[in-house]
């Protein structure tokens, strides 16, 4: 196959328009079994990453689960520009957004909309188990 030079000259810019457009891993349909899910163990804390990519109209998504040993909290009161969502599996979790703080347990949820400084920790004598589920970029 012959190309003139005009459409040599094109692929570096159609490489880095890929590159900048195939940036997160487009997710495939899945089912995602607990005991396949990845453990990363801080403490008396675990994390499974479940999924993290973004869905087929290029919206960047990141799903992961947390347990919580009693007293502990996943990291400091934070913000960030993506938007996030915790829903609470088990457990007795402390949800503070904006300096609000409202007690969760099983069944509930939080939303938190961009940049708003938000913390949980279990306030429970028992391990808290909760899905994060991140919408949106970070920048």
């Amino acid at each position: 196959m012959d190309f003139s030079r005009r459409e040599l000259a094109l692929i570096p810019f159609l490489a880095a328009a890929q590159s900048v457009e195939g940036a997160a891993t487009v997710l495939p349909s899945k089912a995602y079994k607990f005991e396949d899910l990845p453990i990363k163990v801080s403490g008396q804390n675990r994390t499974r990453a479940v999924l993290n990519g973004a869905t087929h109209s290029g919206f960047p998504v990141e799903v992961h689960l947390t347990e919580l040993g009693p007293g502990q909290a996943p990291h400091p009161p934070h913000h960030h520009s993506h938007e996030e969502m915790i829903l609470i599996q088990q457990g007795t979790v402390e949800v503070t957004i904006s300096g609000n703080s409202t007690t969760l347990g099983p069944g509930s949820s939080a939303y938190v909309a961009s940049n708003e400084e938000h913390g949980w920790r279990n306030v429970g004598t028992e391990n808290a188990q909760y899905f994060v589920i991140a919408l949106g970029a970070e920048s």
